[in-house]
């Protein structure tokens, strides 16, 4: 399974992202610019996270506008799977590709910490390697990651079975709707996450829940969801 990394002035996370991928894959990822107008035939597109253009405007609001970011959407439109982490997740929804907007979390700090995040839909593309239900540990960093949208788009959300993952057990760090982490779009192949999956999928990381995202995005659980 091919996959794909989007590089942005201000990310910090593509490293790690990159590493995640190439570990769980066995492959080296594409890396693909800002500037770039097209993206290579892949399985998988990520955007990591960091800090694109340095947060100015709104977070993700200038790369969602760049070249890169409109050949992902055409990606998307054919039914690749596109994963945000992060800024990823902010930059999906300033390009429209995800309803709603992260804004600033509740404390108005940054958050870096560990979190529990329920596994709401685990029939996904991107969730087959969960049990419906299951909770698994999942870093968090970030300084807008409080989860808006209007009442009518969260009831949509749920009433889709589009809410993914869900902060559990009182961890939500930055006061997000309904304790939303993860979204996905109506086709079921662009998911947006606030934790960071690739730093825990390994032992020494010191666990490896995240890994089942990527090896459910990538095809390596059975009975992956079409």
């Amino acid at each position: 399974m091919k996959t794909a990394v989007v590089l942005l002035p201000g990310l910090n996370r593509d490293r790690d992202m990159i590493a995640a991928l190439r570990t769980i894959s066995g492959q080296e990822p594409v890396t693909v610019w800002q500037t770039d107008t097209a993206v290579p035939d892949v399985d998988l597109i990520v955007v990591p996270g960091g800090f694109s253009y340095g947060d100015y405007l709104r977070c993700g609001a200038i790369a969602a506008r760049s070249p890169v970011m409109r050949a992902v959407a055409e990606q998307a439109a054919r039914g690749v799977s596109v994963l945000g982490v992060c800024n990823g997740f902010q930059i999906l929804c300033e390009a429209g590709l995800l309803p709603g907007a992260l804004m600033m979390n509740t404390s108005l700090r940054f958050v870096c910490r560990e979190v529990k995040l329920e596994v709401v839909n685990a029939s996904t593309r991107f969730t087959s390697a969960y049990a419906q239900g299951q909770v698994i540990r999942c870093p968090v960093a970030h300084h807008e990651g409080n989860y808006f949208a209007e009442d009518a788009t969260i009831e949509r959300l749920h009433g889709e079975n589009r809410v993914v993952f869900r902060y559990a057990e009182g961890t939500n760090p930055n006061g997000a709707v309904r304790d939303i982490a993860g979204i996905i779009n109506e086709n079921g192949n662009v998911l947006g996450m606030m934790p960071h999956p690739e730093n825990l999928i390994e032992p020494e990381h010191g666990g490896t829940d995240g890994r089942g995202i990527f090896e459910s995005a990538l095809g390596m659980v059975k009975g992956l969801a079409a």
